[in-house]
């Protein structure tokens, strides 16, 4: 009998049709023994009913066997569903990221040589005095005039800062899959609320990080920087055993230091990427005009020489700082770190929005997430919590992962 304290007294999800009438049912706990049973089927509307034979000096053992349903059926299949289309769009993300930072880091070159070689045309034209110079002329003013046009746009497109929205997303959606994979084996019975919550966040994800650049394409220069949003509106859900306050306290650093600073930062960063942006065609354009008028002999055409000069050194260093830094890859940096913690204060939120305590484990669970979110210990969470309900100034960001 010992050997039989194993055996579920119900099994879930049984087929309506079964045919055999042997099963043979192995012991999980001592898997070097095996018991044979006969199992006495019958089948009703709504459950399968065994009952096990005696033998081997076994006592009988009702059993009852829940058919899977055809909705949960389905709705398992809708998930699996997604889970394809999000491993797909993984793999669609990370080309793409990996397509752009090429374009970032070919683009830089190409037009920082073609600026290069058009300063020195330039001022090779100037010194040669007794010398044909009309064609050097003409192909460093063609030359600036390509690069210039280029720099525009690439400004627009800001190759960097598409090449970490990518990575970005390749990184959120692996967590989804990853996610999705989790329910599918840890949950017994897939809803379709869960297939519809997927669907919400796998479009989320398309509306924040979109693909195409014509007409969907991210805004480059906002007046403002705001912080990433990939995750649907989150419904506020029972607390399972939250302390409020604290966790209030929490949200409330994380929304005036960690994501303020990150805001911050993030408008710094964009301000420099705007002037950035505006100087490299300037100073450009200007040396094509320099150099279509450079002549030695005269004064204006010395000074257009030195504008023709000066304006493309000055042009191949703004480039290399705004796209060899990869400005606007920081400014995306900051936007999704905002947006992390943004998503943070919003799952907070949620979770502590309404009255009633399921159980105490829940709530000790998300304490142990969000404190890993942060980088700090349970207790380094709760102590930060205590400061701050007890009035105490403290100047220290809620986060030590980021």
């Amino acid at each position: 009998m010992a050997a039989l304290s194993s055996i579920p007294s119900s099994i879930s999800c049984a087929k309506n049709s079964i045919s055999k009438k042997r099963i043979i049912i192995t012991n999980a706990t001592k898997p070097t023994k095996f018991i044979n049973m006969s199992l006495d089927m019958k089948s009703d509307d709504d459950k399968l009913t065994a009952k096990i034979s005696p033998q081997n000096d076994v006592a009988a053992i009702p059993i009852t066997l829940q058919p899977c349903s055809h909705n949960t059926a389905t709705a398992t299949a809708k998930l699996y569903a997604v889970l394809e289309a999000v491993a797909d769009r993984v793999e669609m993300h990370a080309n793409i990221g990996e397509q752009r930072r090429n374009w970032n880091s070919l683009l830089l070159n190409s037009i920082n040589m073609m600026t290069l070689t058009a300063t020195a045309m330039a001022g090779l034209s100037a010194a040669a005095a007794h010398a044909p110079v009309l064609p050097l002329k003409a192909s460093s003013a063609g030359l600036f005039a390509a690069a210039a046009a280029m720099t525009a746009a690439v400004n627009k497109l800001q190759p960097s800062q598409l090449a970490e929205e990518q990575r970005n997303a390749t990184r959120l959606f692996k967590q989804l899959h990853e996610e999705i994979q989790t329910a599918l084996i840890l949950t017994d019975l897939i809803t379709e609320t869960d297939v519809a919550s997927a669907m919400e966040r796998v479009l989320a994800l398309d509306r924040a990080y979109p693909l195409p650049l014509i007409g969907a394409m991210l805004e480059k220069f906002p007046a403002e920087l705001e912080a990433a949003v990939w995750w649907p509106p989150l419904k506020k859900s029972e607390n399972g055993g939250w302390r409020k306050e604290e966790m209030r306290e929490i949200v409330r650093v994380l929304k005036e230091k960690d994501k303020q600073d990150y805001l911050k930062l993030g408008n710094t960063a964009l301000k420099l990427n705007k002037m950035l942006a505006v100087l490299g065609p300037v100073f450009t354009g200007a040396a094509a005009v320099g150099s279509a008028f450079s002549d030695s002999s005269s004064g204006v055409g010395a000074l257009a020489v030195a504008v023709a000069v000066g304006g493309g050194a000055l042009a191949t260093i703004v480039n290399s700082v705004e796209h060899g830094g990869q400005v606007g890859m920081v400014v995306e940096m900051y936007r999704n770190c905002a947006g992390f913690f943004q998503n943070m204060e919003e799952s907070i939120e949620s979770a502590i929005g309404e009255e009633g305590v399921e159980s105490r484990e829940d709530g000790e669970l998300m304490e142990m997430k969000v404190s890993l979110q942060l980088g700090r210990s349970v207790s380094q969470l709760k102590d930060l919590a205590s400061s701050r309900q007890h009035g105490t100034d403290i100047d220290e960001f809620a986060s030590k992962l980021l």
